[in-house]
């Protein structure tokens, strides 16, 4: 259990990190530095997301004893509980950041919206018609709970691939032996 905490923590910490970083350069402050922000974060976290499975999936694997299995379906539990940690505290900062930290965020990512949606040619009146909807799904404690599942959901797709390179095969199991 201490592995799938102090793992899905550093995952968590990580992304959060990412988002301070984003803040604090101006980067969540203006719609049209939003772009370049998103694809910044989502890169770095996916790179966080796959460094903290991989450390914590072997760190666990490597505790147990040469004999015990550690096949593809413990491997991917492993990283699955590492994950489900992460969104968990992942939730909790997002909400923290979008009512407390940034309350200012949603405006931005309305906007952001507003002028792609303008570019597209979209009227002004459909245009406000999709931000009134967004705005209703734009609430932190609606955003902290997707931002859960899709974390869940994301990081249990890492964590199928991970598992299959940190499994230790019955081969591994014998020579270790």
């Amino acid at each position: 259990m201490k592995t799938y905490l102090t793992y899905g923590f550093y995952m968590a910490l990580g992304n959060a990190l990412i988002v301070f970083a984003l803040y604090f350069f101006g980067m969540h402050s203006e719609a049209a530095k939003l772009d370049l922000a998103q694809k910044l974060q989502m890169f770095s976290s996916i790179g966080i997301s796959i460094a903290c499975l991989i450390y914590g999936t072997r760190e666990h694997r490597d505790a147990l004893p040469a004999a015990d299995p550690y096949g593809y379906g413990r491997a991917l539990g492993t990283g699955f509980m590492i994950v489900l940690f992460a969104s968990l505290f992942g939730a909790i900062f997002n909400y923290l950041y979008a009512t407390i930290i940034n309350p200012g965020f949603i405006e931005v990512l309305l906007q952001a919206q507003s002028d792609k949606l303008e570019a597209a040619g979209m009227g002004a009146d459909k245009i406000e018609q999709v931000n009134s909807m967004t705005r209703k799904m734009m609430k932190p404690a609606i955003q902290a709970g997707i931002g859960f599942f899709m974390g869940l959901f994301f990081g249990t797709l890492f964590a199928l691939i991970t598992a299959a390179f940190l499994k230790r095969t019955p081969r591994d199991e014998i020579v270790a032996s």
